[in-house]
This record gives structure tokens, sequence and C-alpha cells, in this order.
């Protein structure tokens, strides 16, 4: 898809969430039916991992996309054609060596942890590397969703927000990888940008909807997602005064892991971190030095330490 303009000009719509990636938990439980014979059955997610790992690589080794084409020249704006390895594209490079991996461990209703391999590619890096999204934050995006077989089954053309805690995993993790663009505002109230990230996502079932079908989506698909990043916003999920992402005591880049009072809530979600009845807001740096207070000097800063 090729486009006018690179530099284009839209008003920034309010928070909006995108109707097929609300679902943030991943599906554990099959979905069912009245009719026995629509029963999905619920398949071991290890197994369904090496299953959808395969597919993807057959995908990706027999496929290509328009990387001649970027990064776009000025002035123009190009979309990502994801073509197969035959006729004029037969000697192109395959997406299987463009593509970077990463592990994103899921861990299921037994408690079993299994890592899911998970690829994206950037076709274009945005020119604000610094504030690349994590997966507690919000992202102002296009994308287009397909499954292997190029069935699309979600699109917004226009750029939408979203906020990376309520999307499907596979999505809030492959947005890490794309930096946003730079934007300026115009006297009538559209926003200009330009320079922004592009690139796909291509993720297994089990950081999608696993057994889960929705709409075009069936149970146990791998996911395609072609991603244009805007522009992002470091989030504050319970309003404590600590950046989401920074709600992560064991430095591991994962906050949903981080429960310090155990309470089923984590941190970057629960205003009181340590159970204590004091809010994080009000013990979290009293003297406004910009440093967390340690009142007993015992290297747990007040806001952790019930004591």
């Amino acid at each position: 898809m090729y486009l006018a303009h690179q530099i284009f000009s839209m008003k920034i719509a309010p928070f909006s969430p995108i109707i097929l990636l609300l679902i943030f938990v991943l599906a554990f439980n099959a979905c069912k039916s009245d009719d026995p014979q629509d029963t999905v059955e619920l398949r071991d997610y290890a197994e369904q991992e090496h299953t959808d790992e395969q597919l993807l690589r057959e995908f990706l080794q027999t496929h290509t996309y328009n990387y001649e084409d970027f990064p776009p020249a000025e002035g123009t704006v190009v979309g990502i054609i994801i073509d197969s390895l035959t006729g004029d594209s037969a000697n192109k490079t395959a997406l299987i060596d463009l593509v970077q991996s990463t592990k994103v461990p899921v861990t299921n209703a037994e408690d079993v942890t299994v890592n899911h391999t998970l690829y994206h590619l950037v076709a274009r890096q945005g020119v604000h590397i610094e504030n690349k999204p994590s997966i507690v934050d919000s992202v102002y995006l296009s994308y287009t969703g397909k499954l292997l077989d190029g069935t699309q089954f979600d699109q917004s053309i226009s750029p939408i927000w979203f906020d990376t805690t309520r999307v499907i995993r596979g999505f809030s993790y492959g947005l890490q990888n794309f930096a946003p663009g730079q934007y300026a505002q115009n006297e009538n109230g559209t926003i200009d940008f330009s320079g922004y990230g592009q690139g796909l996502i291509f993720m297994p079932s089990g950081l999608g909807y696993f057994a889960g079908a929705q709409g075009q989506i069936p149970a146990y698909s791998p996911l395609v997602f072609e991603v244009s990043v805007y522009t992002t916003n470091q989030s504050d999920h319970d309003g404590d005064g600590i950046l989401s992402i920074n709600e992560d005591p064991d430095g591991d880049g994962n906050p949903y892991n981080d429960d310090t009072d155990q309470d089923g809530i984590p941190n970057f979600l629960d205003s009181d971190d340590d159970g204590d009845q004091i809010l994080t807001a009000n013990e979290y740096d009293v003297d406004k030095d910009g440093q967390p207070d340690d009142d007993d000097n015992d290297g747990i800063p007040n806001y952790l330490d019930n004591e």
C-alpha cells in the first residue's frame, strides 16, 4: 500500500481499545458451545508452542517483504507488503533471515512456564529510539492483523491509543521493539507525524488467543501484525507517582511478577505496594529529594517495607 505523503495530519483521539486486542489474559480454558462437536479441545502449551513454531518458521522461510522500499523516500509513505518467495520475488531474502526473536514466558493454569518464541522485523526504526514503549505503557499506532494464510481479521488505518496492559501478550511484547516518530501540532488541532517506526510482529497462538477463537481467528492460530508506531506515553497505572515500568523491584523488566505484599495485585496496579495501609504515594519520597525514602536504613525503601 502506497500513500501520497510521508508527513500526514490527524487529530489524536483519546484512548479507545481495539476490539480484537482487548484480551490480555491468555485463554487457559477451551471455548465451549452447546454443540459437543464445536468444543475446542484444550491442548498442552509446550506441544502447541512447538507446532506453532514450526508453522511460523515455515512461513518465514517461504515469504519475504518489500524491503527495497525502506526506508521510504522523503515525501512518501510505504506500507509493508508480504509476498511469497516465488516469481519475481524468488531470489529475494527470506523473512527468516531478516527477523529477530525473543523468548516470552507463559505460565499456564497448572503453574507450568513455557517459553514462546516471538518474532519481529523492523522495516524502519522510529527516530526516538529512547522512547520505545514498555509492556506497561501507552502507544499511539495503526495496525493490520492477519493469519498466516493472509486472511485479514482486523485493521485500524487511523491511529489509535493502546494501553499495552490491555492487549494480547505477543502484541505488547512485540511493540517494545519499535521506536516512535516525531510530531508537530498545527493551528487547526491536527498533528503531523514523521519518522515513525514500522514493522512486523509474528506470534504463536500462546501469545495470542490460544484456544479461544475470536471472530475470524480460529483457535490455536499464529498471528501476524503490521504496525506503525507514532508516539508513546509512559504510564502510572495506580497513580502513585512511580512509572509502571519502574515498579519492578526484581529488575527483570516484567512488572507483572512483582507483588511485594502478595495480595494478588502487581505493584504497578497496587496503590499500597507493601500492604502497610500507607499509600505508596505518601511514603515513596516524603523528603522530595528524588530518591525513595528508607527510614530504617535496611536497604528496603519505605514503600516496599511493611515494617
